[in-house]
Order: C-alpha cells, then structure tokens, then sequence
C-alpha cells in the first residue's frame, strides 16, 4: 500500500505526516527514521481492531488512482 506524505527539515528535526491516513505522524533526527516511523505508526493504525455497531461489517473498496497521478506516471523523467 502506498500512502501520500508530507515531509520536511526544520532546523535540527525531519517531521512529517500521512495525508491520507490522520493522525499519523512523526518526528525524528533523520530522514530515513522519519519515514520508517511513518511506516511503524501506518502499521499500527491499519492493525487497530475497531469495534463495530450489531448487523455492520468491515468490507475495501477500490477507488480509482486521481489523475494527477496517471499523469505524474506517464511523465518521462
């Protein structure tokens, strides 16, 4: 699965957030362990049970990729 993040330095920190799933977000030293902290809090967010009401159920649905997306992997680098 892929998720969109937001990420940049501030003067001595690497923060960063999910845009597509919030309230995850991170702090870290690095930019590589801003993002494996990414990973780790996507992870245990997806693997949270949720209780849910009598008579409903969990199911996916596919959503098609946006069109800025289409066109950003059609662009020849």
């Amino acid at each position: 699965m892929k998720y969109r993040a937001v990420i940049k330095k501030t003067e001595k920190w690497w923060i960063g957030w999910l845009i597509d799933l919030p309230g995850v977000n991170a702090q870290e030293k690095t930019k590589a362990q801003l993002i494996e902290s990414l990973k780790i809090g996507a992870q245990d967010m997806l693997e949270t049970e949720i209780e849910f009401e009598p008579d409903s159920y969990m199911t996916t649905i596919n959503v098609p990729d946006p069109k800025w997306a289409i066109e950003a992997a059609t662009v020849k680098l």
